[in-house]
């Protein structure tokens, strides 16, 4: 049912009107006295009995595929065949598995649409294994796609371009995560990643620039349950540092690892943190936090 106008009346027989759609309708003469060109309804088409069905023609287009996500797939289904109602035979099944080689083949035709499908699923399952965005997923592949148009490959390891696209995204869109956090799920190791993202920064000219030890402090002070009292106060003495310029080429994970160290022992009733808790939360030796300290005690 459409909505009624006692507003407008209908100019032939006086009759009431109502908006059908997209259209203004008398309901005695059935005369259309109005239409609007724009059609307010949703632009997806339902063929289900669900009307909430939002399903178009298919998925999106996506940079984490080879082919944007454009070619099809040939999927197994479940065992039968519905145009003739009942189950598919033997060499029908052999036919439609030939189907699927042969055309799982056609959609990896050269070495570097077969070197994108292994790193692009490396990135997906990096980018699950860490809880990360899919909008990160989707940048990493644009990255690992332009370093491999460079040839920036060659004689380097498709594991460690994957997981320095990740890294290099990270501190693009200034995500703090360290090299061990990736490598740690990664199937590159930390060598491979930095050789790689030495060459995407160099080569690639990446945004980049000096990591913020702050960006670490919520995550380190969630983990080591030290509360926003610690975490506050940290971030004070990374300031300090960072005013002073006393951290230039010191770890940024350490340093943020060692601000929280250092300020749960300013007093008593905050949570205790020891040395070697910190130290591997931020994924340093134990000496790093000690540095850190130190500068911290001499300019505190």
């Amino acid at each position: 049912m459409g909505d009624l106008d006692a507003s407008v009346s209908c100019p032939e027989c006086e009759g009431r009107v109502r908006e059908t759609g997209t259209e203004t309708v008398c309901e005695r003469c059935g005369l259309v006295t109005g239409e609007r060109t724009i059609d307010r309804g949703p632009e997806w088409r339902s063929f289900g009995d669900e009307v909430s069905d939002r399903r178009r023609t298919g998925a999106p287009l996506t940079r984490s595929r080879h082919d944007r996500g454009l070619s099809t797939e040939i999927g197994f289904g479940s065992g039968t065949d519905s145009s003739y109602d009942g189950r598919i035979t033997g060499r029908k099944r052999r036919q439609l598995a030939r189907l699927r080689r042969e055309h799982n083949r056609a959609r990896i035709s050269t070495k570097a649409d077969r070197n994108q499908v292994y790193a692009f699923g490396e990135i997906r399952r990096i980018v699950t294994g860490l809880s990360l965005p899919d909008g990160i997923r989707e940048q990493a592949c644009a990255l690992f796609d332009s370093a491999q148009s460079e040839n920036l490959l060659q004689g380097r390891s498709i594991e460690g371009f994957a997981a320095a696209s990740i890294y290099a995204t990270c501190r693009t869109r200034d995500i703090p995560r360290t090299v061990g956090e990736i490598t740690a799920i990664a199937r590159a190791d930390d060598d491979e990643l930095k050789v790689a993202y030495d060459a995407l920064n160099r080569e690639l000219g990446l945004p980049t620039g000096p990591i913020d030890p702050g960006q670490y402090l919520p995550r380190f002070a969630s983990e080591l349950e030290a509360g926003t009292h610690v975490e506050r106060r940290a971030r004070d003495h990374v300031e300090t540092l960072l005013d002073e310029r006393l951290i230039g080429g010191r770890n940024p994970s350490g340093v943020a690892a060692a601000c929280l160290y250092y300020a749960a022992g300013e007093r008593e009733e905050w949570p205790t943190i020891t040395q070697a808790t910190a130290a591997e939360v931020a994924d340093v030796a134990p000496v790093t936090i000690r540095s850190t300290v130190r500068t911290l005690e001499e300019h505190g």
